[in-house]
């Protein structure tokens, strides 16, 4: 496929982050695009620790402004924006002040509030997705890295999949070695259905706290293709991604250069 535009809705990202295999896998996989000429916008939460100032983030106001309705409650977007030097890559932050908060613990709500992980998860998915809308920016591929990303392709191929903006996009979901703190709430999916999916497009998650694999399996079930990121996966999500016979591109080993060049093959083979 003819790839002009790639939008990497991650969970985390170095250096906002401690320099972790997803944060700096996600950071490298977006530069590496971006050095081929190609268009890039990244996105990810604004955890309460990451210090404004010193990372000279900014509110975007035209982006900002509009109300999510989740689980019947209204829920303000902030969007705020860096520039990584030298590469010059712009990251998005998502940001509410409901779901990220400052963490004087140094540490990710996702493990210290994991009680508010399906509301933050829908809220951050939704966020980055309306967004890119009212950017009038229109993806080829989108990269989906870590769980809080997992319910990324069920939104685009279902909530939005006559919208103009991701009708046509390749959606890739990225594999690390990563796990949950705890279950989501089992009211995910009744909040989901709020949006107006229907049961079937939730049976992973129906009736259950949604573990780590029923994400993934959901996940799998509305994206396009797989790319494995960390050497170690858990076996169980492996097998559901041979399961599935989606594209997949096992975990690629060597030189920066050359491994980037194997993932744009595979990107361009969608």
């Amino acid at each position: 496929m003819d790839i002009n535009k790639v939008l990497f809705i991650s969970q985390e990202i170095s250096p906002y982050l401690p320099e972790g295999e997803m944060a700096t896998t996600s950071r490298l996989l977006a530069q590496g695009v971006q050095e081929k000429g190609i268009e890039v916008r990244t996105f990810m939460p604004k955890y309460g620790f990451i210090n404004e100032r010193r990372n000279q983030l900014h509110e975007v106001i035209r982006l900002s402004g509009m109300n999510l309705i989740i689980d019947d409650t209204d829920h303000p977007l902030v969007i705020k924006v860096a520039t990584l030097q030298p590469s010059r890559l712009q990251v998005y932050f998502i940001y509410n002040e409901d779901y990220f908060i400052p963490n004087i613990a140094k540490d990710l709500e996702i493990n210290t509030h994991p009680d508010d992980n399906d509301e933050r998860s829908i809220f951050y998915v939704r966020g980055v997705l309306e967004t890119v809308k009212k950017l009038r920016w229109i993806p080829s591929i989108i990269q989906c890295s870590g769980w809080v990303t997992a319910l990324a392709p069920l939104y685009i191929k279902k909530f939005y999949s006559d919208d103009p903006s991701y009708r046509d996009a390749k959606v890739v979901m990225s594999l690390f070695d990563e796990q949950m703190v705890a279950p989501l709430n089992e009211k995910l999916a009744e909040k989901l259905k709020f949006d107006g999916f229907a049961e079937e497009d939730l049976a992973p998650i129906i009736s259950k706290q949604a573990s780590y694999i029923d994400l993934m399996k959901l996940a799998l079930e509305n994206c396009d293709a797989v790319m494995q990121c960390s050497e170690n996966v858990d076996e169980q999500v492996l097998k559901l991604v041979e399961e599935s016979k989606l594209p997949f591109l096992p975990y690629q080993e060597g030189d920066h250069a050359d491994v980037m060049n194997r993932r744009m093959d595979f990107y361009h083979s969608l």
